[in-house]
This record gives C-alpha cells, structure tokens and sequence, in this order.
C-alpha cells in the first residue's frame, strides 16, 4: 500500500528523480514556460511553487534554501528580483499546465508548463511586433501606390 507516499517515482532512482526536478525547475524559472510530459509537469508543479513561496518571503534563509535546490544563481536572482514580486498578492497557485496531447515517437502525454502572467508579458510584446509588422506593410503599400 502506499498510504502517506507522496509524489511520483518517474520510473527513476531517488536522486535521478531529484536532478530532474533540479533542472526542470532551473528551466522553467529560466524559461518561465516548458514543454515537457505531462506526468513530470504535474510533479513539477509541487516543486515550482513551494520555490516560488520562497521566493516571496524573500529572507536569506528562504534564499539558501532555493539555492540548496537551483543552483543557478542567475536564476536565483531572478525569481526574488522580478518573478516573487510579481506573485505577492497571489496565496497560491503560481503554474498553469496546458495539456498538448501525444508525443508522436512514443505516444507519451505532453503538456506546457508555465507560470501565471507569464503569457500576458510576452503576449503584449508579440503584440506590438504584430502592430510595427502591419505598419511597415501599410507604408509599403502607400509608397507602391505612390510610385504606381
């Protein structure tokens, strides 16, 4: 029976589980969205929040502590610096994990992970790319009708 066991093997040792954990959280605080299967994506989830909890107390235990698990400083900075702060007002909660369907080579279920808001910061860039592309190509067209 596995009454009071938490979490999921992986099909994988106790420190390979580990290590996977370690990077696959490095990567999504790097990345702030992933795609990965959707079992590990639901693993990771425990793990990406309980850091970012952390990271919102902000205290240089809480900091050794992510250290102990990201050992990315770069990263480290980054989630007291601007990811915390972002999920201040927030008591929990802090990934989404969309659902994508199966893997062609193995047919393994695969998801995106992402941290909330995350979407809404790179959406309003893709945006105004969107936005500086439509008006070159009105200037192009006036200076083809211009010209014609």
């Amino acid at each position: 029976m596995r009454h009071l066991k938490s979490g999921r093997q992986l099909s994988r040792n106790s420190a390979h589980r580990w290590a996977l954990m370690r990077n696959l959280i490095t990567s999504l605080l790097r990345e702030e969205k992933i795609k990965t299967t959707d079992p590990k994506a639901k693993e990771l989830r425990r793990w990406a929040d309980r850091v970012i909890s952390l990271g919102k107390q902000g205290s240089l235990h809480a900091r050794r502590q992510v250290l102990s698990i990201v050992h990315d400083k770069i990263v480290v900075r980054k989630l007291f610096d601007t990811i915390a702060p972002r999920f201040k007002d927030r008591p929990g909660g802090y990934t989404r994990i969309i659902k994508l369907g199966i893997r062609r080579g193995d047919a393994a279920q695969m998801a995106v992970i992402e941290l909330v808001g995350a979407d809404n910061e790179k959406q309003a860039a893709v945006g105004g790319a969107q936005k500086r592309r439509r008006a070159r190509r009105r200037q192009a067209a006036a200076k083809a009708e211009a010209a014609a």
